[in-house]
């Protein structure tokens, strides 16, 4: 079993392996040290496919086992469902002794991580990813949070699980697309700060190196992590096509999904770059081929003044500046502080070729 250790406030560790969602029992007893009441919280879809097994694994061990689903989707990473999670938490009479089990993709782990920092002002929870996005990315770093009218993961918390346990096996369920979206999250840490992960992936055939693959994502995110837990310096490269990938998402109202969206960011802020100099116009070309490869996105159907109106509201804006992550090359980027007045000229430059 390959183990990452995260060094946040509150350290944990991130097991990776085959066959590591029937040990789930076992696993999250030893995190805890003991066994009580588990509350799992999931979608409809994850429920289908690992509600009952999951139960089943934390009860053989001990666990005295609820279960919340949730319709899935993201349009449903609201206010009004993240209330009945914690109705749910309330009526099954959930103390600061329990532990939340959060089973599925980024949607549920977000979810079900900010449920656990609210309820009671906090109780522990454990993170089964089921999607390569949240293997790789979401289940990982501690932040929870849910969408707002205004635009995406506007309310939330940090707040760290007490372990996370990637099963690669639960990635044979996912339609092609769903798995594209978790390659777009691996090859934004290709271009961030690791070429050999981006050459692996530039040709779309990574698929036997399953296991490394999530090992790297996880491990680089662990490092920034460790280096910035709160989000205020280093940690804001791995934003590398979030601020417009976020516009894009939610013009699409969401029918554009988070990797297929952050794809077509990273092409925008490689061509940003281009523009401003500070790349070489080989970096986007690389861009969108590996993209391509993997079949993802490359462009979206919104204007400048569309995705610019939503920026102006992306949580990563700081009074009169807003922080952008553009490519110096692949494997090297580099955090440039705009001023909001440029906005809409920048994102005219990002999107028109």
């Amino acid at each position: 079993m390959r183990t990452v250790h995260v060094s946040a406030g509150r350290p944990y560790d991130v097991l990776i392996e085959r066959g590591l969602m029937d040990c789930a029992g076992e696993i999250l007893e030893q995190a805890l040290g003991k066994t009580c009441k588990a509350a799992i919280l999931t979608d409809d879809t994850v429920d289908a496919l690992y509600g009952a097994q999951t139960q089943g694994v934390l009860e053989r061990a001990g666990f005295q086992v609820c279960r919340f689903v949730m319709p899935h989707g993201e349009e449903n990473k609201n206010l009004a469902v993240w209330a009945t999670m914690l109705d749910f938490l309330a009526e099954n009479q959930m103390t600061r002794s329990d532990v939340i089990v959060a089973v599925g993709g980024g949607v549920v782990g977000d979810m079900a991580g900010f449920a656990a920092a609210s309820f009671l002002r906090g109780i522990k929870f454990m993170q089964i990813p089921t999607t390569l996005l949240a293997m790789v990315d979401s289940s990982v770093g501690g932040k929870t949070g849910l969408n707002l009218k205004a635009g995406k993961n506007l309310a939330g918390a940090f707040y760290q699980p007490c372990v996370v346990l990637c099963d690669p096996d639960a990635l044979w369920t996912l339609k092609p697309e769903q798995l594209a979206d978790g390659v777009a999250e691996v090859i934004k840490y290709g271009v961030l700060g690791d070429k050999p992960l981006f050459d692996l992936l530039k040709d779309g055939k990574w698929h036997d190196r399953m296991l490394d693959v999530i090992q790297t994502c996880v491990a680089a995110k662990a490092r920034l992590v460790e280096e910035d837990e709160h989000d205020t310096g280093s940690r804001q490269f791995l934003n590398l096509g979030h601020t417009l990938g976020h516009a894009i998402e939610k013009c699409s109202d969401y029918s554009i999904s988070h990797g297929h969206a952050v794809a077509i960011g990273m092409v925008y802020a490689a061509r940003l770059a281009c523009r401003l100099e500070l790349c070489e116009p080989v970096v986007e070309t690389q861009v969108v081929s590996c993209l391509k490869a993997n079949s993802l996105p490359v462009a979206a159907p919104y204007t400048a003044q569309q995705l610019c109106a939503v920026a102006l509201s992306d949580k990563k804006r700081a009074g009169s500046k807003i922080t952008f992550v553009l490519p110096d090359a692949i494997g090297k980027c580099e955090l440039k502080k705009m001023v909001v007045a440029d906005l809409p000229e920048l994102i005219r430059m990002a999107v028109e070729e």
